[in-house]
């Protein structure tokens, strides 16, 4: 009989799509979320709508149906000890909100191993990567200093590839699934923790719903540290370049497609950064697969959506990727034309001036 595992999930929007997989294969998750959406999760379960192939409408995975136990709290109720593995699915900023701080502390403290779902890969992360000068990276984000006390070999990243929104207007606790791809994540430095992870791999890669259909969305475990920035090229590509200045976001399928030839040279720069740092090809995604995938991406990027609503800070891996860039001599005059719009629609946000 599979080990049943205990997983804490620290944000229950884009958390709850990995998290469904989870209670799909059996194992139990926690949810970390504000008191209102954590109320509403245990008194309603999470919904995820799937797109299926030969479907025209999307399967709805309701929790209460599956086998695994589901429950929210907000971050003050959370014994860490608990805890088999911990999955850091918000948004880099959220990170220092009081409440998630203390928690976040406490994991790290706690040697909890984690994987995070972040787009901006958290420093612990980078330092298992030699190449990367992690200490003249702290501009890059909101609070370094809330990942200080992690131990690199107890923290991997996993690239967030499925692309997802919540139906607000149909309650919180509604997630919906544009594009099922997979998560592909990076082993941990020790086989133990590995493990864990390629037994949850093969838990969700068996796991059927109403034990016929197999479902989209699994879980690749990989031994190169580098198969996550594989998501580099694809969010300066697409996700940063929604962000045009005043106005509105673009769609990501409009960033990408309008100009293609551009397109293709950025994500191809953005690529031979992370060679440089040591990646494989085979690490990397093929520019004209993304621009496939891209086609069906309607929307504008979340980072763009948030800047254009105000937010005072958003996820900056246009600027990692840019410092990280200078650390090898490397320079693409369209990512810092990137870095400088973001930062001027940033600098309005904090001066209250309407973008």
């Amino acid at each position: 009989m599979a080990t049943t595992h205990n997983v804490l999930i620290l944000g229950a929007s884009y958390g709850s799509l990995f998290g469904m997989k989870l209670l799909l294969a059996g194992h139990n998750v926690k949810l970390v979320c504000r008191t209102t959406n954590a109320e509403a999760i245990n008194r309603n379960g999470i919904r995820v709508r799937l797109p299926i192939s030969g479907r025209a409408d999307h399967l709805e995975i309701d929790s209460r149906e599956l086998p695994g136990q589901l429950s929210a709290d907000v971050p003050q109720a959370i014994d860490p000890g608990k805890y088999d593995f911990g999955i850091l699915a918000m948004q880099e900023p959220h990170y220092g909100a009081p409440g998630v701080r203390e928690l976040l502390d406490e994991v790290a403290k706690r040697r909890i191993p984690c994987v995070s779902l972040m787009n901006m890969p958290p420093p612990p992360y980078l330092r298992r990567i030699p190449t990367i000068d992690v200490d003249s990276l702290d501009a890059c984000y909101t609070d370094p200093s809330v990942w200080r006390n992690f131990n690199p070999n107890f923290m991997t990243l996993c690239s967030p590839d499925p692309q997802t929104f919540r139906l607000v207007e149909q309650g919180v606790t509604i997630l919906q699934v544009t594009l099922p791809t997979n998560f592909k994540a990076a082993r941990f430095e020790s086989d133990e923790h590995t493990e864990i992870l390629r037994s949850v791999q093969s838990h969700i890669g068996v796991a059927r719903f109403y034990e016929m259909m197999e479902l989209p969305v699994k879980l690749k475990v990989f031994d190169s540290v580098f198969v996550p920035l594989a998501k580099w090229p694809m969010l300066i590509t697409g996700n940063y370049r929604c962000v045009k200045g005043a106005g509105a976001p673009s769609p990501i399928r409009d960033a990408v497609h309008a100009d293609i030839d551009t397109s293709r040279a950025v994500y191809e720069w953005v690529a031979s950064v992370c060679t440089a740092l040591g990646a494989a090809p085979e690490d990397l995604v093929p520019f004209e697969k993304y621009a496939k995938a891209a086609q069906g991406l309607a929307n504008p990027s979340s980072a763009s959506k948030a800047l254009y609503e105000g937010a005072k800070n958003i996820e900056r891996v246009d600027r990692l990727v840019q410092t990280i860039a200078s650390q090898r001599g490397m320079r693409s005059e369209v990512l810092d034309g990137i870095v400088a719009r973001v930062d001027g629609l940033l600098a309005k946000n904090r001066e209250g001036v309407a973008v």
